[in-house]
């Protein structure tokens, strides 16, 4: 398909009118999200946005919308590639760049006393390869005398931030302003820039006067080969695809199909995503029944099962869907938009005070559960749901409007599309009544029959939680 740069020129968003903003960013993403034919490349992209964040909220620089549609390009081709890869790609996109405030990073300077910055060394380890702690292949904590051990130190950020200096937008070509892009090629080296001296982080040292190149490729390398990297970012991937509480077993499991693909391949996301998906755990109808078990369909997630089950398109193919960050009014989540770069929720979330927290489960998506997100998503799908409120997205109930006199057919068909025939047989009779009393003898009727049943159902808990 399409990728999101050529999408936004073919649509015009290259003209400098949209140099400041994000205009065209939403509908690109929405765009490739409901109609792709790759569905599972579109779920593991989305997946990888929330693990390796670079947010909207964060880049202000001329064209952003290019330099984010640019990066979701990189993760959508690597989504089936190699995490090592991935980490090279995104490391070098000017959004990540922007992002993390190592574009134009310089060298220390020993007059100024000033230091390079140091946000991406830390969030490169902390947050996208290996985590605070040291993890067991299983996922569980490494402890030194009852406390966890940490993987790495503050010597070590400062360590590896010197390799991230004299990284820059590529404006070749450019005499004046540079354009478009600039945002959707690597960024290059500013030879002054850069930190030449020896430069050492997590047992490794890069000697004095090593490349630039040279030495990102060994700062990733390291932090790629470290042994909790495979464990760190299966669990998330499990956590984002299937269950926010996989047991140790599960996440050994997948961790080393990402060390060794079964052909001596590390990193290898076709192969873990294959494993996460069929592995028995996720396969097992027992989970079904098990209250350990399931994860919190995220807000954007549900709002994708109901545009992509029921083809929704957009006449004039704008996508004019915008931005549904809004929890009183929207989703409360839109894709590309996280408040930081810890994503919208954290992994390990757990909501105070509840039941999970007194068994000990995690939920990262209750994060953004709350009084106001509730009735507000249920409010916005009615209106997309109905084929009001949502630009000119229209979807197709044809194969729901041949069973709307028969309310349990209705919901049956709903219950099995929607929620894998989840929702148990006492609520869809409850729904069944509420169903009953809209009177479907005009094609009014027949509409908002169908239009009320699908969000009583996609409102049912036995739907938002998917098992």
């Amino acid at each position: 398909g399409q990728t999101h740069v050529d999408w936004l020129k073919s649509k015009g968003y290259d003209n400098t009118i949209y140099i400041t903003n994000y205009a065209g960013l939403d509908n690109s993403i929405w765009r490739k999200l409901i109609t792709s034919n790759d569905s599972l490349r579109q779920r593991m992209a989305l997946a990888l946005s929330e693990i390796v964040v670079a947010s909207t909220e964060g880049i202000s620089v001329n064209w952003r919308t290019f330099a984010v549609a640019y990066f979701m390009d990189i993760l959508e081709s690597e989504a089936f590639g190699n995490y090592r890869s991935l980490l090279d790609k995104v490391s070098l996109s000017p959004a990540m760049g922007v992002y993390l405030t190592y574009r134009g990073n310089v060298k220390a300077n020993a007059t100024t006393g000033s230091q390079p910055d140091e946000n991406y060394a830390r969030e490169l380890m902390q947050l996208f390869t290996i985590g605070l702690q040291m993890l067991n292949p299983d996922g569980s904590v490494q402890l030194t005398n009852g406390v966890a051990t940490e993987t790495y130190t503050q010597a070590d950020v400062s360590g590896m931030a010197r390799v991230w200096t004299g990284w820059n937008f590529d404006t070749t070509g450019y005499v004046g302003p540079y354009g478009v892009d600039a945002m959707t090629r690597p960024m290059v080296q500013v030879r002054n820039r850069h930190e030449t001296g020896s430069k050492t982080f997590l047992g490794v040292t890069i000697p004095a006067g090593t490349s630039a190149s040279a030495s990102l490729s060994t700062a990733l390398d390291t932090v790629f080969n470290h042994a909790n990297t495979a464990p760190f970012v299966c669990r998330q991937l499990i956590q984002r695809l299937v269950t926010s509480n996989p047991s140790g077993a599960y996440v050994a499991r997948v961790a080393s199909t990402f060390t060794n693909n079964g052909s001596g391949v590390r990193g290898d996301l076709k192969a873990v995503v294959k494993a996460i998906l069929l592995d028995p755990e996720a396969r097992d109808m027992a989970n079904v029944s098990s209250a350990n078990f399931g994860k919190l369909r995220e807000p954007v997630v549900r709002f994708l099962n109901w545009a992509r089950a029921f083809k929704a398109t957009s006449a004039s193919d704008a996508w004019s869907i915008g931005d549904l960050s809004d929890p009183a009014t929207r989703l409360g989540q839109s894709p590309m938009r996280s408040g930081s770069v810890f994503n919208f929720f954290r992994p390990g979330y757990v909501p105070p005070g509840s039941e999970l927290a007194n068994q000990g489960l995690t939920a990262p998506e209750f994060q953004i559960t709350n009084e106001s997100s509730i009735p507000g998503y249920v409010n916005y799908m009615q209106k997309a749901i109905s084929g009001v409120g949502v630009s000119d997205l229209k979807p197709d109930y044809s194969s729901l409007l041949a069973l709307v006199n028969d309310s349990m057919a209705l919901l049956n068909e709903l219950n099995l599309v929607l929620a894998s025939n989840q929702i148990p047989a006492a609520t869809l009779a409850a729904l069944q009544s509420a169903l009953d009393s809209i009177t479907v003898s005009t094609d009014t009727g027949k509409n908002n029959r169908v239009h009320a049943a699908i969000t009583l159902v996609m409102a049912s808990p036995a739907y938002i939680a998917q098992k």
